[in-house]
């Protein structure tokens, strides 16, 4: 199969390429896309086999739900089967923007598309040459992130190139994408929400629109086995071709530590080290990367996946990271780093000191 790449400038968007793109899915083919979060991986929501193709191209399990993409906030009311208040109020507050809400699915949506499962994930994107993109599309786009599954998520289309070029029929190249973490997901099919996948869209800002959201217990924890009612909640995700472990604790001692770790390796292994602006400089590793200041979570966010493909690029094979708060932004950084690291973690105090 020929990829092509449709080449859209978002401040100044070329209809002809987005129609291009849009009868590619009518007619039950894939097109990579940007959005604010990362770029998705497009077929028709509303055709099973749209949804299979999905799946094949990104050696993804048929068990884990895709989002529907759409472009104009009705649109909600064609693929739930009832549209609840709190997700009104949800889809006023934060649509267009990076928030997922999961809903009971309406009968036009394929089974194939939801995993299996009677519900429904349905997100609203900001981007707007995704939005010109669904619209053109017919409306509802099923989509997760365009990469290999298990890899990295693409936050630029050269990583979409790298793992998709030749298995789908097009990608939109629009250039970086702003946020660099997927959307939220909470799932409110049930009696009381429950935060399903962290991302820029904080708990606390659900809480605040919608009154109490609980937290799904395997966010930050490796030991789920349940079948997953979101992307990413049950399988490895995010994951660079290294080896990745979490260093937790103290932050003079999470330093100290690393630096004993890389040392180890030194000569043995291409050793890589995700390091702040405020401790990058004490590390020495074959490549140590700064994800940015501890006081700007926004970018730490931005950087995470493209320093993980970096580290690929450069075939690093050992990865120390220092870890971050859980709060805020911070849970959602946590939880990714911990996918990709397999929940691979070592804490300072249990490291058996030197000598």
């Amino acid at each position: 199969m020929i990829t092509k790449i449709i080449k859209i400038d978002d401040n100044n968007i070329d209809m002809k390429g987005i129609e291009t793109a849009g009868e590619i899915i009518k007619n039950g083919g894939l097109v990579a896309f940007p959005t604010e979060t990362v770029y998705g991986l497009g077929g028709d929501a509303l055709n099973p086999d749209s949804s299979r193709k999905i799946y094949a191209a990104k050696g993804r399990p048929s068990d884990n739900p895709l989002i529907v993409h759409i472009a104009d906030k009705k649109d909600m009311e064609a693929v739930a089967a009832c549209v609840t208040d709190k997700a009104r109020i949800l889809a006023d507050r934060f649509w267009p923007g990076p928030l997922t809400v999961i809903l009971p699915r309406s009968d036009r949506v394929p089974y194939e598309t939801t995993g299996g499962l009677d519900t429904v994930a349905i997100r609203m994107p900001v981007h707007k040459t995704a939005a010109e993109f669904i619209r053109a599309a017919g409306g509802f786009v099923a989509a997760p992130s365009a990469n290999l599954s298990g890899k990295p998520s693409p936050t630029s289309a050269k990583y979409v190139i790298q793992d998709m070029n030749g298995r789908i029929d097009a990608i939109i190249d629009g250039g970086d994408s702003g946020i660099g973490l997927e959307s939220t997901i909470v799932d409110l099919s049930g009696d009381v929400p429950v935060l399903l996948r962290p991302g820029y869209i904080t708990i606390e800002e659900l809480k605040r629109a919608i009154g109490e959201v609980e937290t799904d217990r395997t966010i930050l924890d490796g030991d789920c086995k349940d079948r997953p009612k979101a992307p990413g909640m049950k399988y490895r995700h995010y994951a660079p071709k290294g080896d990745l472990t979490i260093i937790e604790g103290d932050s003079e001692d999470v330093v100290n530590l690393i630096i004993r770790l890389s040392n180890m390796a030194k000569g043995k292994k291409k050793t890589g080290i995700i390091a702040t602006d405020e401790t990058y400089a004490r590390y020495d590793a074959d490549s140590v990367k700064s994800i940015g200041s501890r006081n700007d979570e926004e970018m730490i966010a931005h950087r995470l996946y493209t320093i993980l493909r970096e580290f690929d690029d450069e075939n690093v094979e050992l990865i120390y990271s220092e870890s971050f708060d859980s709060s805020g932004i911070g849970q959602a950084i946590m939880n990714r780093l911990l996918k990709a690291a397999g929940h691979k973690i070592i804490r300072t105090d249990n490291y058996p000191s030197q000598g």
